[in-house]
């Protein structure tokens, strides 16, 4: 009997372990399905995270009005013979740089000053605002005010920007809080503030040849941000004016130096020269949609450098969209 109750007893043993492996298996079976299954929850939550954070920055750039800038560039190298010691061609919405030559060397900028001369002013005064004339006569180019002579301050802007009135850049500057000196140092400052440490200000319109310094970079890049201003555009882009003193009693007619404007997309913006600094001329120009600002320094004729460069732009530039990419 006790043989037979052992066989039964290991009988017993055998069939409870095929019982437990059966189960163990059977177990395996329905958990393999249940960790997929968290697993693929957990990617699940995962993307959606990560897709809630994109639509939040996409929302976000969106919001502030992210622009997507087309660049543009030269199709093939350009070498123009531009008699100018430091020339730039940047495109202004992309910044990209376009053509350079000696585009950080410091020169001279002569009366291309008097951008951030109307700059500074036009951060301070109004439109109506009147500026009395305290000093008469300046050395160079005067559009004639005398002392005592009065101007609204919109008029004083193309008097200073279409002629390069040299003694309208100290009326400006004499009636800044302050005086002269004070309005100087705002200039040297909004300089400081917009990173452009190869620039320095001596006096408001430019006449300091050793004082007054700049590079084609920085003059261009100030330039962009000038363009920028509705005032300041409108004000460079007008060919010729007629203002006259707060009372009528004196009458200026006021014509553009830049000989450009008109042609060849050129919307703006500055002439300069002195003797120091030669022929100096900034400008702003727009071509197949695209903004450009070019800039000549230290050039024995501004405007035959700048019409090389001009050519040279819409006859040899490419345009490049990123959007190509993010269709």
């Amino acid at each position: 009997m006790s043989g037979k109750k052992k066989k039964i007893s290991k009988q017993k043993k055998s069939s409870k372990k095929i019982l437990f492996k059966n189960i163990e298996r059977d177990l395996g079976l329905l958990l393999i399905p249940l960790i997929l299954f968290i697993v693929l929850q957990i990617v699940s939550i995962y993307l959606k995270t990560i897709n809630e954070k994109t639509s939040a920055i996409s929302l976000a750039a969106e919001s502030i009005g992210t622009p997507v800038t087309d660049y543009t560039f030269f199709n093939r190298p350009i070498a123009p013979p531009i008699s100018a010691e430091a020339a730039i061609i940047i495109d202004r919405d992309s910044k990209t740089v376009l053509f350079e030559k000696n585009a950080h060397l410091r020169f001279s900028m002569a009366s291309t000053t008097k951008i951030m001369t109307a700059l500074v002013a036009l951060e301070h005064f109004k439109p109506n605002d009147i500026l009395t004339t305290v000093t008469s006569h300046v050395e160079g180019v005067n559009v004639g005010i005398e002392v005592g002579d009065r101007l609204y301050f919109k008029d004083a802007l193309y008097a200073m920007l279409l002629p390069s009135g040299n003694d309208i850049a100290y009326l400006i500057a004499q009636n800044y809080p302050g005086g002269e000196d004070a309005f100087i140092m705002a200039m040297n400052r909004k300089a400081k503030s917009l990173h452009l440490g190869n620039t320095h200000y001596a006096d408001p319109a430019g006449l300091n040849d050793d004082g007054n310094y700049t590079t084609a970079s920085e003059l261009s890049q100030l330039a962009a941000i000038a363009s920028e201003n509705p005032t300041l555009s409108d004000v460079t882009a007008t060919k010729s004016k007629i203002i006259q003193t707060v009372g009528g009693t004196k009458i200026f007619t006021l014509t553009n130096l830049n000989q450009l404007l008109g042609q060849y997309g050129v919307i703006g913006m500055k002439t300069g020269h002195t003797e120091g600094a030669g022929d100096v001329l900034i400008t702003s120009a727009i071509d197949s949609g695209h903004s450009y600002i070019i800039v000549v320094m230290r050039s024995q004729n501004r405007f035959v450098d700048t019409e090389m460069l001009l050519s040279s732009l819409i006859s040899s530039v490419t345009t490049f969209s990123p959007r190509s990419f993010t269709n």
